[in-house]
């Protein structure tokens, strides 16, 4: 990829001397990113030749500044070569850091390896600090850099040095464009890479955050969830297929007790405990967070789990529902949807979403029993489902304007 390239000598008339001399700086200028570089040069700005970017005059003093600078300019011509050569990104810091001597990036401290070592120790710690899903989005951020590496420098890695606040702006932009990523999954990508900064910055090997002024906004996004009617409609449906049931049921479990895919596949029958009122609870640990989450089970959540305790997966594995694969799940959950006449594009999570909605928040339950039921580290989190409930807003008004007519 070409990339425009400048250098230019000038006098500092801002920083005059007493002597009535003024500095000699060198201007780099590649792809309109300006660094400046002092040539410890002195020179009378009366006496500087700007479109010969020299002095005028004749003498020893004049004679030696001359050939100083022209030599600086060699320099620079030089290191610019050589970092062409070397397959260094071409970045105005990057060219003043070597030309003044800066240490270089060595082959053990480029950026895929970096990465890639850290992918390797998440691997390790499945199961035990990460999940694997948060080990295949590493992965996933992984291959989304070698591909712009690719895209943007034509190569395959990068010593860690070149990255700068116009990497991650050209990263943010190739994901939008090339990737076509809408603006949460890109910041979610961004926001991997910054690990791998974070653990470089740690050790000492790169001296400034190249994030400190890349401020990206998650988009709230849209939270389907059944309302109480299609809930209703999908407990009453006569479903054919025992499969196509089964996945209902487990889906409907969810709805009444929030769990997500993940945390209703592993949950086991250990995991229903009595809870302090005497009732039957779920006590478990979510998957992605790793987060007690205790839930008291609603009547609805007991007659759909005892309709499996004697199902074989459930029997021999000790689980407490038979989950098929989340794939099956959704596909399922399509046909259920048209079987209901429900409209909305049926997904797994959707009955975590109607659990902290529908079930919950419209009902009265308080944000803070339903973040701590949800596992949620942040109440936040939970916060985004309350402002969807435009419903409970109207009904809370109703019962307000009720009150203030009977005063």
């Amino acid at each position: 990829m070409n990339r425009s390239f400048s250098l230019l000598f000038y006098v500092k008339s801002s920083k005059i001397n007493a002597d009535g001399t003024a500095p000699i700086y060198l201007r780099v200028t590649v792809d309109g990113q300006r660094i400046e570089i002092s040539s410890k040069r002195q020179a009378n700005p009366s006496k500087w030749n700007t479109s010969a970017q020299k002095l005028n005059g004749t003498g020893e003093y004049v004679r030696s500044v001359n050939e100083y600078l022209k030599t600086l300019e060699h320099q620079v011509y030089d290191v610019h070569r050589q970092m062409i050569e070397k397959k260094l990104p071409l970045t105005a810091a990057n060219l003043k850091n070597l030309l003044l001597g800066k240490e270089e990036t060595s082959p053990d401290k480029m950026l895929i390896p970096i990465f890639e070592q850290h992918n390797r120790e998440v691997k390790a710690l499945i199961g035990k600090e990460f999940a694997k899903g948060t080990f295949d989005r590493y992965e996933t951020s992984l291959k989304h850099t070698k591909d712009f590496l690719l895209w943007k420098y034509k190569v395959a890695d990068i010593g860690i040095a070149g990255i700068d606040h116009e990497f991650i702006m050209s990263y943010d932009f190739y994901l939008r464009t090339e990737r076509n990523c809408n603006n949460n999954s890109t910041v979610k990508y961004l926001k991997n890479f910054k690990k791998i900064i974070l653990i470089c910055i740690a050790n000492g090997w790169l001296d400034k955050d190249p994030f400190v002024k890349y401020k990206p906004k998650v988009k709230q996004v849209k939270r389907d969830f059944l309302n109480m009617d299609e809930l209703a409609a999908m407990a009453a449906k006569k479903l054919v297929s025992s499969r196509t049931a089964q996945v209902r049921d487990i889906f409907l479990f969810c709805c009444y007790t929030g769990l997500a895919y993940a945390d209703v596949k592993k949950l086991k029958r250990a995991e229903i405990v009595v809870g302090v009122d005497g009732g039957k609870w779920i006590a478990t640990s979510r998957k992605k967070t790793d987060t007690a989450s205790n839930i008291p089970l609603l009547p609805q959540a007991i007659d759909l789990m005892n309709i499996y305790k004697e199902h074989p997966q459930c029997a021999n594995d000790g689980l407490l529902l038979p989950v098929l694969s989340n794939q099956k799940m959704n596909s399922y959950l399509k046909e259920i949807a048209d079987a209901c006449g429900i409209t909305k594009e049926l997904t797994f999570h959707i009955a975590r979403h109607t659990f902290a909605t529908t079930v919950t928040l419209a009902n009265g339950v308080s944000i803070e029993s339903v973040s701590k039921m949800l596992g949620h580290t942040n109440i936040k989190t939970t916060q985004h489902y309350a402002k969807i409930l435009d419903m409970k807003v109207s009904e809370d008004m109703a019962n307000l304007t009720h009150k203030l007519r009977a005063i």
